[in-house]
């Protein structure tokens, strides 16, 4: 007695759905740094305190005048020129040094940990990443300054109100200055940036940018009297800082010359990032 084995009707071949194709795009780079941005606890951090930096001290200076004001004492050489625009800004320095760390961080920081690799592995053409990281945080630094120093200004108008140092925002200039203020800071945010992914060491990256802010400056003063007059004007703090001085000497560059100059220097620092990122492997 035989068996027919029965017929096997072969499976029918399992069909993979084709996988969508992902392209680089600059918008989707942007958004990726935008979320390596937010996703670490030392952004928020470090954002808030450069903005408590920018308020805070902001609002002790005008205190610390209104009090001299009012008691009759002499007033210290920082505070005998003092308007309600110098007071609210007088947390400047203290600010820039809080976001210019933090761009730092935002392009060394992959380097310390490694994730760059991944980073340029999904984005081989590489320098979309500089330029995103440094959109990125310039704009985050640019919005976060805009509210720090006209909201101090606005506080500070009202503590030093009837006083020799008062102004408003129609007063001339006064916009102007808070604008220019608001926009040094986010340069220096987008310098932070070059030099974490010029140097690769978040050491090496905030080491240069404390010197070149803070350190070149008191260097420069010690140089004989006409060296300073030609150098001074034009090292990154200065020229910054005459984007949003309200009044101006002839030692001192113009509002639009201030900001070519700091442009420029934001400029060259991020060229020297793209040319190593670039030229040289991770």
């Amino acid at each position: 007695m035989s068996t027919i084995a029965p017929d096997t009707v072969p499976a029918p071949s399992a069909v993979l759905p084709e996988r969508p194709a992902y392209k680089v795009t600059a918008a989707r780079v942007l958004r990726s740094e935008w979320a390596k941005l937010w996703s670490l606890r030392s952004s928020w951090i470090t954002l808030g305190l450069g903005l408590l930096f920018l308020v805070a001290f902001g609002l002790i200076a005008a205190f610390q005048f209104r009090s001299r004001i009012s008691s009759g004492r002499p007033m210290d050489h920082d505070f005998a020129d003092a308007t309600a625009l110098s007071l609210s800004l007088f947390g400047t320095n203290f600010a820039q040094l809080a976001l210019g760390v933090l761009g730092v961080l935002v392009a060394a920081g992959e380097y310390s940990t490694g994730m760059i690799r991944s980073t340029l592995a999904a984005v081989p053409r590489r320098l979309p990443v500089l330029w995103s990281k440094a959109a990125v945080f310039g704009v985050i630094a640019l919005v976060l300054s805009t509210a720090g120093v006209f909201a101090t200004f606005l506080a500070d108008s009202g503590i030093v109100a009837q006083t020799r140092a008062a102004m408003t925002l129609s007063d001339a200039g006064v916009v102007r200055s808070l604008l220019g203020a608001a926009l040094y800071l986010g340069l220096v945010g987008v310098i932070g940036v070059a030099l974490g992914a010029l140097l690769r060491s978040v050491a090496g990256g905030i080491s240069v940018l404390v010197a070149s802010l803070m350190l070149v400056p008191g260097l420069v003063s010690l140089l004989p009297t006409s060296w300073q007059d030609n150098i001074s004007p034009y090292l990154p703090s200065n020229a910054g800082e005459a984007m949003f001085t309200l009044h101006h000497d002839a030692t001192t560059l113009s509002p639009l010359a201030g900001l070519v100059v700091f442009v420029v220097w934001t400029a060259a620092a991020l060229a020297g990032a793209a040319v190593r990122l670039v030229r040289t492997d991770v």
